[in-house]
């Protein structure tokens, strides 16, 4: 049971601050709101201010969605549980086919596992594919062709992507921590909601990446990002 209030503040708005790591919750949970706006008709700006019941109804709805989001995404939890390793046969070779069912939200009808596969130098299987919330950590990726995959909520912590193509892909709400991105190229692609702690970085390629404003601000703390690097962003 997960308990979550919000106080309101008594004379003005706050904005809250995000972070793409998600706690994680045990169903049913609860969202309490707190909050007392005082406003009298003498008020100098009571015209400049909204309902503050209203606003502590949008704010409850906003934060029951996050935490629904958090609670049905399971791969970017601190304390995730991974499941066992796949003995599928030919697990690896389901990279080829993808996830055709949840696409770009994520949901399947089995794992898609790629742990400790190596699709090293892989130039025309991976191209295009959904990997949608794919199990990668571990897994060697060096050299291929990803360009235009789909890959929202994949976990990828650990893994090793050097010098791999990513341009067009969708490669939002990925775990890329402690990932070998080296040299890899996210040219015009989407990072919006990814994690790259302590990932390596060293002469990837940035080239008008799409990415949202708190996303950047971590991934310019990555000091393995070089100087170009870091000026296609727009680190500061």
């Amino acid at each position: 049971m997960a308990n979550v209030s919000i106080p309101l503040p008594r004379n003005g708005f706050c904005i809250p601050t995000y972070t793409t790591k998600r706690p994680s919750f045990t169903l049913p949970f609860t969202i309490s709101c707190s909050g007392v706006a005082e406003l009298d008709g003498s008020h100098p700006n009571k015209g400049a201010f909204f309902s503050f019941n209203g606003m502590k109804g949008v704010a409850c709805g906003i934060l029951a969605a996050c935490a629904v989001t958090s609670a049905a995404f399971p791969v970017t939890a601190a304390t995730q549980r991974l499941p066992p390793l796949s003995t599928e046969p030919n697990r690896c070779e389901r990279a080829f086919i993808g996830n055709t069912i949840g696409q770009a939200n994520g949901v399947y009808d089995k794992p898609l596992d790629l742990r400790q596969c190596d699709f090293t130098n892989e130039k025309s299987n991976l191209k295009g594919k959904s990997l949608s919330a794919a199990l990668m950590s571990d897994a060697k990726f060096d050299g291929a062709d990803m360009t235009e995959v789909i890959m929202s909520k994949a976990y990828a912590a650990g893994a090793s992507f050097k010098g791999v193509d990513f341009s067009n892909a969708v490669l939002d709400r990925v775990n890329f921590e402690k990932a070998d991105l080296e040299g890899a190229v996210f040219k015009n692609t989407v990072l919006s909601g990814s994690t790259f702690d302590e990932a390596k970085l060293d002469k990837a390629v940035f080239e008008d990446t799409i990415i949202g404003y708190i996303d950047l601000q971590k991934l310019c703390t990555n000091k393995s990002i070089n100087d170009e690097g870091r000026a296609e962003l727009g680190c500061r």
